[in-house]
């Protein structure tokens, strides 16, 4: 249990953290609040993933390869060994950073002409650009991000064939597939085809995949990749806009402990409040009270929240925000951990540093009101609006 008022969190869940590492809800389904139990379940081969949509996706026909989220066993595991150098910290620094380091600069070139902007906007921005790169998603038509923003709306609604609302969420959800197939990953498919190119297009295509199966890979990174980052690049923000001394520490940090800095708030703040995974085989959770069993089918959640403010893994203080706590405690486990850990995990802490570094080195901005928060229920992730910068003007008040 905690006390609120001893929380640094901007977007609390409102849980409270049970005193046993594992319980379990009303629907049968086990909830795991300790870091060490969590962080062994994610490794165990005796489960896969749930949740995430996979139920849809679990009705494709089988000769449809499932995107990599997906998948599970050997053939997973062989995906993310091939394209593990994608993702690696050299590749990062030799290729993805002068993006990240331009489209900063065009984005904070534009919040100066203007005076003022929504954040959220900025580090959108940033992020499709960042992962288009990885993808390779070059030669669209412009507007991907209002394409984007249609396909990942703040509100989802249930596709069906049983009601009015069904129906109109069946016809929008695969409309807007239609377009980012149509204005983006299409036209990269047929620029791939005709030269390979060194992303993860072209290892698709060598792979054999259909057009269909690589619109799936890429719209599974846009919502990993694009929109939890611009979420935790506003969160962040919003910390540093509130904390004189954090921000101070943040401002004159060299890169590595601007990047400890980012990675204790993540700890704080996970983007995405709960991993769900459903057990294979039977697996036996330690706990403080009775042994626990999981059975086969049974689902398991771990909620992020809980695992990564355990003081007996992160220590004193957990709901505080402390930068020195230890690399090996880092974001906890934000990124996941396991086979499904998320393989973009050094690119998003270097596309938000690379534009926070930035925003706060401009003199006088400041963060015009309080934003608003909200959660995305099937992941329980949350969503910063109304995070409005702005930077003085001659004749505007500070």
């Amino acid at each position: 249990m905690r006390d609120a008022k001893d929380s640094a969190r901007k977007a609390d869940r409102g849980r409270d953290r049970p005193t046993c590492p594992v319980t379990r809800a009303d629907d049968g389904t086990w909830r795991v609040h300790d870091l060490a139990v969590a962080r062994a379940l994610l490794r165990s081969p005796g489960t896969v993933q749930a949740g995430l949509g996979i139920e849809t996706v679990e009705k494709l026909p089988p000769r449809v390869r499932r995107p990599v989220l997906y998948r599970d066993g050997p053939e997973h595991r062989e995906h993310r060994r091939q394209t593990a150098r994608f993702f690696t910290p050299r590749r990062v620094d030799e290729h993805y950073r002068e993006p990240m380091v331009r489209i900063a600069g065009e984005q904070l070139a534009a919040l100066r002409a203007a005076g003022e902007a929504q954040l959220s906007d900025l580090a959108f921005e940033l992020a499709i650009g960042v992962v288009s790169e990885v993808l390779g998603l070059r030669y669209g038509r412009p507007g991907i991000r209002r394409r984007l923003e249609r396909f990942f709306p703040d509100e989802f609604g249930e596709p069906g064939l049983t009601s009015v609302r069904g129906l109109y969420w069946l016809l929008r959800q695969n409309t807007n597939w239609l377009r980012i197939h149509l204005a983006d990953v299409r036209p990269a498919i047929r620029a791939h085809r005709r030269r390979e190119h060194d992303d993860l297009i072209s290892h698709l295509i060598a792979e054999g995949c259909s057009d269909a199966e690589i619109l799936g890979e890429c719209l599974t990174f846009a919502a990993a990749g694009m929109v939890t980052t611009r979420e935790f690049v506003c969160l962040a923000a919003w910390h540093l806009f509130t904390d004189a001394g954090l921000l101070d520490r943040y401002r004159a940090a060299d890169e590595a402990e601007r990047l400890a800095t980012l990675r204790e708030l993540l700890r704080l703040e996970p983007v995405v409040g709960r991993l769900r995974r459903r057990a294979t085989e039977t697996l036996h959770l330690p706990s403080s009270g009775p042994a626990v069993t999981v059975c086969p089918g049974e689902h398991v959640e771990i909620l992020l929240d809980d695992v990564n403010t355990d003081a007996a893994a992160v220590g004193d203080d957990p709901f505080l925000v402390r930068p020195g706590r230890g690399r090996e405690i880092g974001s906890g486990l934000s990124f996941g951990d396991g086979p499904h850990r998320c393989p973009g995990a050094h690119i998003a802490l270097l596309e938000a540093d690379v534009l926070l570094s930035r925003l706060f080195a401009l003199d006088g901005v400041r963060m015009a009101t309080r934003p608003r928060v909200g959660f995305q229920r099937a992941i329980d992730g949350y969503e910063i609006r109304g995070l409005t910068v702005v930077l003085p003007r001659a004749g505007r008040p500070v």
